[in-house]
């Protein structure tokens, strides 16, 4: 039998563990805000969630690109985003403002961390037969980087309006983003390249001028960012969606008792 024209080289153990170096820094960073949370810095920890969730967003790139995904770098990663995205944020809330309302508060905190997990167990079972261009319910790393944007926007806020409206905010968000994470509202998954390949300048200028903007007033911006996106899942499944279901049919021209056509 001949030799295949070309021989496939195996790939480097090294490429192997990078995917994973990034998870653990990842769940590092997870941790490290846990820290913080309990010594009561809690913007710091707000910064430790969103350095998470850009390790988060890496390992997945870079084992896509190595050709290196695996079984256990799937389990892994949940893990760790379990830590990061649902424990860290749901003490983080808790420190911050949900103690103030007791029981009630305490259970929105535990409620993070419950859905974070079904939420991570659903996208786990489903990865087989993935949608490349939705999620379905909020991504677990989305809700806990718009708590951690919450915690670095209110400084901007009135003193008034902090002490006062902030804690009800809290709860309600908190509330609102556990039913998001299991819900079967549709989240846009950034995916899709087609339309980055087909215009790759004009979507480079534009990524330049939104981080300059981003970069600008990180704080406002940010905060409005995420929030942005928690509700563009609700605008796209309940009023975007059904309106393209329902497409307008073309008129059927009669040709009935007309002699000129058979």
């Amino acid at each position: 039998m001949d030799d295949p024209p070309f021989d496939k080289k195996p790939i480097a153990r090294g490429v192997y563990i990078l995917p994973n170096l990034l998870t653990t820094a990842s769940l590092f960073c997870g941790f490290l805000g846990i820290k913080y949370a309990t010594e009561g810095q809690f913007e710091s920890c707000a910064l430790a969630i969103l350095v998470s969730c850009l390790f988060d967003g890496l390992d997945g790139k870079v084992a896509r690109l190595t050709g290196t995904c695996s079984l256990f770098g799937v389990e892994y990663d949940s893990l760790a985003d379990l830590v990061a995205f649902g424990v860290t944020p749901a003490l983080m809330t808790y420190q911050w403002r949900l103690h103030h309302f007791g029981r009630m508060g305490f259970m929105a905190s535990f409620l993070l961390v419950a859905c974070g997990a079904l939420r991570l167990a659903r996208f786990n079972v489903q990865a087989q037969n993935p949608n490349k261009k939705f999620f379905v319910g909020l991504p677990i790393p989305a809700a806990a980087s718009t708590l951690a944007a919450l915690v670095l926007f209110t400084p901007l806020l009135p003193d008034g309006f902090a002490e006062k409206i902030l804690p009800v905010a809290c709860l309600l968000m908190a509330y609102g983003l556990s039913f998001l994470m299991v819900s079967r509202v549709r989240y846009a998954s950034f995916k899709e390249y087609g339309f980055i390949k087909a215009h790759p300048f004009s979507m480079m200028v534009t990524a330049i001028l939104l981080f300059a903007l981003v970069a600008s007033q990180p704080r406002l911006l940010g905060f409005l960012f995420f929030i942005g996106y928690v509700l563009s899942g609700p605008i796209y499944t309940f009023l975007i969606l059904p309106r393209r279901a329902v497409l307008p049919r073309e008129p059927q021209s009669n040709t009935q008792g007309d002699p000129k056509r058979p």
